[in-house]
């Protein structure tokens, strides 16, 4: 079975050369070990020793030499604006203390439908607009080696 090598960037490679196209949401783009099939029938193992975020747009540079391309499903999200970019950060703020995933588009938010989260939203101000585009959060932070146990000079 043919191996994923190297995972080329959106932007940073030529789609035009790919041989096939895999289309998945955002949850199966977070992988470490998959075995995929592409549209065009090109079956290959994703394997790697952390799981990676892959984006639409990503090549997967396979051991033959062929690529595949990524493309981002459609799925149900929210747009949120908001008239400042103080304001803008402000949301982001909110969104990322309940832990959500977002995507930043531009001068704008994108996250998955949720009516709890669209309620808060509109509370607070924000304008939103209903899409189905492929979604690309924010890959969370770097965790260091000990994670979120490190000693802080705190006591004796």
């Amino acid at each position: 079975m043919r191996r994923v090598e190297t995972i080329e960037h959106a932007g940073a490679w030529d789609a035009s050369s790919a041989c096939d196209r895999i289309v998945l949401d955002a949850g199966d783009r977070n992988r470490r070990r998959f075995v995929l099939t592409g549209e065009n029938g090109t079956e290959f193992l994703l394997d790697f020793e952390k799981p990676v975020m892959l984006r639409d747009g990503d090549g997967l540079l396979l051991d033959d030499g062929s690529s595949v391309l990524v493309t981002g499903a459609p799925e149900p999200l929210i747009e949120v604006s908001a008239p400042t970019p103080l304001e803008t950060v402000r949301l982001a703020w909110h969104l990322g203390n309940r832990h959500t995933d977002v995507q930043i588009a531009g001068d704008k938010l994108r996250i998955r439908r949720d009516h709890v989260l669209e309620a808060m939203l509109r509370g607070l101000g924000a304008q939103l607009m209903y899409l189905k585009a492929p979604f690309d959060p924010e890959s969370g932070a770097p965790q260091g080696e000990h994670g979120h146990h490190r000693e802080h000079g705190h006591g004796a």
